[in-house]
């Protein structure tokens, strides 16, 4: 049993920032990567972010490049996302992820390793 939990969203500005944390535990369980998936409207879900520990690698989807930012500690399975310059388009429900992995070009987790998500509204 994993329990994922996010944190920090809200409404903000255009051009605004919003800091999203989260943790991850359960009593076996150790992280290898973790990240921040979200649904905006009217699209798929999709991985904006990642950290894997091992290398210090990270992941950021197109859209978010240069915007946002991926921090972690791998001994707390905790993760941080930090959003600045945020467009109406980065509106929707954030979830944070445990142990996603990458399968070609696809990035992929477990459903249970999710959380509930956490809303971010982004005004114009």
């Amino acid at each position: 049993q994993v329990l994922v939990e996010e944190s920090g969203g809200g409404l903000v500005q255009a051009g605004g920032s919003l800091r999203l944390s989260c943790a991850a535990s359960g009593r076996t369980f150790s992280s290898y990567s973790m990240g921040w998936a979200r649904q905006t409207p009217g699209k798929e879900r999709e991985f904006v972010a990642i950290i894997r520990w091992r290398g210090s690698f990270t992941y950021y989807a197109d859209s978010v490049k240069g915007r946002f930012t991926i921090s972690g500690d791998s001994a707390k399975n905790t993760v941080t996302l930090q959003m600045n310059s945020l467009k109406p388009e980065d509106t929707g429900v954030y979830y944070c992820v445990a142990n996603p992995e990458l399968y070609g070009s696809k990035w992929y987790a477990a459903d249970n390793y999710y959380g509930r998500g956490t809303q971010v509204t982004v005004s114009s």
